[in-house]
């Protein structure tokens, strides 16, 4: 059992990749500095409620990004523990 809530429309994809990629590779990855300091710019501009709905589009699409790797993370650190 994963130690991340989650439905479960990500169990095949989040088991593909955590089979398949190297451990070390998928717990250190990061997002590029240039989409690390979009998602800042976007995160700065939904704080002072600025955000046009395409900026929106764009944030929440990060979220479901951050919540998959999270995931895939999380499962590869139980595999790692097996």
């Amino acid at each position: 059992m994963s130690t991340v809530d989650h439905p479960p429309v990500y169990d095949d994809l989040v088991e593909l990749l955590a089979r398949s990629a190297e451990a070390e590779e998928v717990l250190s990855f990061q997002l590029s500095n240039d989409k690390q300091s979009r998602l800042d710019d976007l995160l700065s501009k939904n704080r002072d409620g600025t955000l046009s709905a395409q900026e929106l589009a764009e944030l929440d699409a990060f979220e479901q990004l951050e919540h998959v790797v999270r995931l895939l993370k999380a499962r590869v650190r139980e595999k790692q523990r097996q």
